[in-house]
């Protein structure tokens, strides 16, 4: 049996963005998915906080789909397997399942759409 979602409509003008997402050098807009969703996916627009920069550090997402389109800006990610890729506007990024990876920079006007499931994942940090 299909599961069923609720409708949502998330209005740009309304939006907030907040910082108490997974990395302190982003802020993450909800676009209200996890709750339609039941808990299956998570959508947001992640931009880039003023003054703080990545880490670099190496982790994995505990998750079975993290897509990710650049709206706004570029980024360098490391991928294990894949090498160092720089993303730019209009690219999009399919991650496969709990692929070990990093961000090395991003531009300070970075702003991407992200689509993870499900909406409850684990990050791992890895030396």
């Amino acid at each position: 049996m299909a599961k069923t979602y609720d409708f949502i409509h998330d209005e740009a003008h309304k939006a907030r963005f907040v910082s108490n997402g997974l990395r302190t050098y982003f802020e993450y807009r909800n676009l209200g998915i996890q709750d339609a969703s039941k808990g299956d996916f998570v959508a947001h627009v992640i931009r880039a906080r003023e003054g703080d920069n990545t880490t670099g550090v190496w982790h994995r997402h505990d998750c079975s789909f993290q897509m990710i389109y650049v709206l706004n800006g570029w980024a360098k990610f490391e991928y294990e397997g894949y090498g160092v890729h720089v993303i730019n506007p209009g690219d999009c990024v399919l991650q496969p399942p709990k692929i070990l990876h990093r961000e090395i920079e991003h531009s300070a006007d970075f702003e991407v759409l992200e689509i993870v499931s499900p909406a409850n994942f684990a990050t791992r940090e890895e030396a």
